[in-house]
């Protein structure tokens, strides 16, 4: 049996994964277990697929016809779809053990069956695209992707915020649908195929196809300022779909982007440089968004534009090597871009359903109401804080890896010859603001959702989540910590994703064992994890001891501190939130003191989404209040009608 038979054995699993939830009873977990089950089966097989795929040289492939005009059931596993397609089945199969208890099926009766359904349709989708290489078959799983995303953002649909959010959502992913479709005519009208296969040679219009998908699939992956519809979709999904939406669905539309640029064999340097200021964008601006949100959902949603934006210059400075003609940055470019891809995907999920488990205790996502969690719920508090870690690219976690292949790529690019581009050190430093913003941005949020006293008495009343809960953490975390102790393991994987995007244009690119300090990684990786072991064991043998003091956390010698006395959210971000305020345009709330005895006052500030409140909303009114100009042609008169048609095609007729 070959890797792409487990693979679509796999997609056809995912998609019946949801009918048992039809046919049992919406009141027991019955058929949700089976539907669970299903989709663990679906996801091994489709995982060992995806596996063996590194561990042959061989690209199986199916190629059966459609009636369809210009259709064809065509698909391929090579390195670069298998690479993506592991991410896809372990996060759908971990939300899937999630959801057993934070969205119980007895507990939703309402919604529940619904969720689970489009749940797996979603999932089989992303894994058929992931190997389409027919046009049209990719544009029908793109859809389906699409569709489900849609049904799953609104599941608690009689919400107005869901209800918004849905909406937009819609709005946006169809706008990028269109936008595929008119990729796909051009290719169609230049190569006369759908077949999706690199040209000989650079082909006329190569730009503008480049530009139409950069567009189109940007808008799926939340690139800055096409993001608009991410920030309150995943706010308002259920926690492990927010988990899948930025851990998978926004990375099918960076994979659309690689597997656009694969088609072509001599990309001019301005595509690499305009990838690369794409991604600074996104990631200065996405983790700066971040820094002034509440909402502890929509804070995770704006790092994932802000990592969205790090893959984009990974991938960006592949481009520029195809382009100088260096193997070197291409491998630690896309390296970098692939890896990133994974590492988002686990440590963003592991950050996700951390906070689902926080809201499902506490039933908030506001963090201005929340803190002293770490007592309450230690092992959430541990797995968010692993998370943030690995996020904000420190060691010895797994996001220091990814970005650490890029700053090498950065730099080899600046060593070879400053001239052919300047643009490396600028990155390089972009990469190092956005670290160091992210650093920020999660001390705040850990310091006040996990530290110091709690701020309401629903967080006095936070506890610990259920085991399936937690088992999904654990294991996420485990992975974070793995890739970053021991990137030796990942370093075959990214190897065959590089050479086999690269491979149908030039020479094979070098190992990542030769460009990269991969053992030198694994032992500072090594005594920096040694190190940490031995200074929380010498602290949990004084703890057991006895020889520990306890005492109010941040009490600045009060006796009996109050949250109050506490940092907020808005206060800790303040000064780095007016810092780019250029963009953020927060909102606050004026404070007047008046007379030797003021009136209690309350300061409130809130950082809207600055594109879609005052760029995107606004034009779709002012185009709305232009077009209700020809209503006045509505008129209810079939005879009127007639009279416009024969209009029209007198219009015609005259021109032809």
């Amino acid at each position: 049996m070959t890797s792409l038979t487990l693979v679509l054995a796999a997609i056809l699993l995912l998609a019946c994964s949801g009918l048992p939830s039809l046919v049992f009873s919406r009141v027991s977990d019955t058929g949700q277990r089976w539907s669970f089950g299903i989709t663990l089966a679906a996801t091994s097989i489709g995982a060992v697929g995806a596996v063996l795929t590194f561990a042959n040289d061989a690209t199986p492939e199916l190629n059966v016809p459609w009636a369809v005009p210009g259709g064809a059931f065509h698909v391929t596993l090579d390195g670069l779809s298998a690479a993506f397609l592991v991410s896809v089945f372990l996060l759908s199969a971990l939300g899937a053990l999630y959801g057993l208890s934070y969205w119980a099926q007895a507990e939703h009766p309402e919604n529940g069956v619904r969720l689970r359904f489009f749940y797996g349709l979603m999932t089989s989708a992303m894994a058929l695209l992931l190997i389409a290489r027919n046009g049209l078959l990719f544009l029908t799983a793109w859809e389906i992707m699409a569709l489900s995303g849609f049904f799953l953002i609104a599941t608690e649909h009689e919400k107005k915020d869901v209800q918004e959010a849905g909406w937009v959502y819609l709005v946006a992913t169809h706008l990028s649908s269109l936008l595929l479709f008119g990729f796909f005519a051009i290719y169609f009208a230049i190569t006369g195929t759908l077949e999706l296969k690199p040209f000989s040679e650079q082909p006329a219009f190569g730009a503008l196809l480049f530009l139409i998908a950069v567009a189109g699939f940007g808008i799926k992956a939340g690139l800055f300022p096409l993001h608009v519809w991410l920030p309150s979709a995943h706010a308002n999904a259920p926690s492990h779909v927010s988990a899948l939406f930025s851990g998978v669905v926004i990375k099918m539309g960076v994979y659309g982007v690689m597997r656009v640029c694969w088609l072509f064999p001599h990309p001019p340097l301005w595509w690499g440089s305009l990838l690369v200021a794409l991604g600074v964008v996104s990631g200065v601006l996405g983790v700066a968004f971040a820094l002034g949100q509440h909402d502890i959902k929509r804070l995770l949603a704006y790092h994932s534009i802000e990592n969205i934006g790090i893959i984009f210059m990974g991938f960006g400075l592949a481009m520029v090597g195809r382009s100088l003609g260096q193997p070197a940055l291409v491998a630690l470019g896309m390296a970098g871009a692939v890896l990133h891809v994974w590492n988002h995907g686990l440590f963003k999920a592991l950050l996700f359903l951390a906070a689902g488990a926080v809201i499902h205790a506490t039933h908030t996502r506001d963090i201005e109401r929340l803190g002293g969690l770490s007592k309450r719920m230690p092992h959430t508090a541990l797995m968010f804080l692993i998370g943030a870690v690995a996020i904000c690219g420190l060691p010895p976690l797994n996001g220091f890896i990814s970005e650490l292949f890029v700053y090498i790529g950065l730099f080899r690019a600046y060593a070879l010859d400053a001239r052919s581009w300047p643009l490396a050190p600028f990155t390089a430093a972009a990469l190092a603001l956005i670290g160091g913003l992210a650093v920020a941005c999660f001390v705040k949020v850990y310091g006040i959702v996990f530290l110091g006293e709690p701020r309401t008495e629903i967080a006095e009343s936070g506890s610990e989540c259920s085991p399936s809960m937690a088992v999904p953490m654990r294991l996420l975390a485990g992975l974070c910590f793995l890739i970053g102790l021991a990137p030796v393991v990942v370093v075959a994987f990214m190897d065959r994703a590089t050479t086999d995007w690269q491979f149908a244009h030039h020479d094979l690119t070098p190992s990542l064992f030769e460009i990269a300090p991969i053992l030198p990684l694994m032992a500072a990786g090594s005594v920096v994890a040694g190190g940490t072991a031995v200074v929380f064991f010498m602290l949990w043998r004084a703890r057991k001891r006895g020889t520990t003091t306890y005492t109010g956390t941040w009490d600045c010698g009060y006796i009996a501190p109050a949250a109050r006395m506490q940092y907020t959210a808005s206060s800790f971000a303040q000064m780095l939130v007016n810092l780019f305020g250029w963009a953020l345009r927060p909102h606050t709330s004026k404070v007047h003191f008046e007379g030797y005895w003021p009136k209690t006052n309350v300061f409130r500030s809130h950082v809207p989404e600055t594109v879609l409140d005052q760029l995107v909303v606004p034009l779709f009114r002012r185009t709305a209040d232009v077009f209700s100009l020809v209503r006045v042609m509505q008129q209810g008169r079939a005879q009127l009608y007639l009279v416009y048609i024969v209009a029209a095609l007198l219009v015609l007729l005259a021109t032809v």
